[in-house]
């Protein structure tokens, strides 16, 4: 299994910006489909986004248009630009990685992102 380790979250107003980025160690991020996850308070799980190691993308409905995922491989980091905020974006984001091959999935420990004026 390889490490996950987000960075970048906090406490913004409505309207606002953040970016999260997730570093990945113990393997090569090109082998990995990367993943972006949240949890809000008293709800499951649900994906944010996903990039495919060729930059393919999808998003969740709630992500499109206000959310971009990107990855830079050379620095085996995947990112979470989030634009124009919301309060029910207020979650725990996860990193996800699932090896293309192997189908091996890890999850970083989480990140909280608090929206509120």
């Amino acid at each position: 299994q390889v490490q996950l380790v987000e960075s970048g979250g906090g406490l913004v107003q409505p309207e606002e910006s953040l970016r999260l980025a997730c570093e990945l160690s113990g393997n090569s991020e090109s082998l990995y489909t990367m993943a972006w996850y949240r949890q809000r308070p008293g709800k499951q799980r649900e994906l944010v986004a996903s990039a495919t190691y060729n930059n393919f993308y999808t998003y969740a409905v709630f992500a499109s248009g206000r959310f971009a995922i990107s990855r830079v491989n050379a620095k085996s980091t995947v990112y979470l630009q989030m634009n124009n905020l919301k309060p029910e974006d207020t979650a725990v984001y996860y990193c996800n990685a699932v090896h293309r091959i192997y189908d091996t999935e890890s999850w970083g420990q989480g990140i909280q992102v608090t929206v509120s004026s």
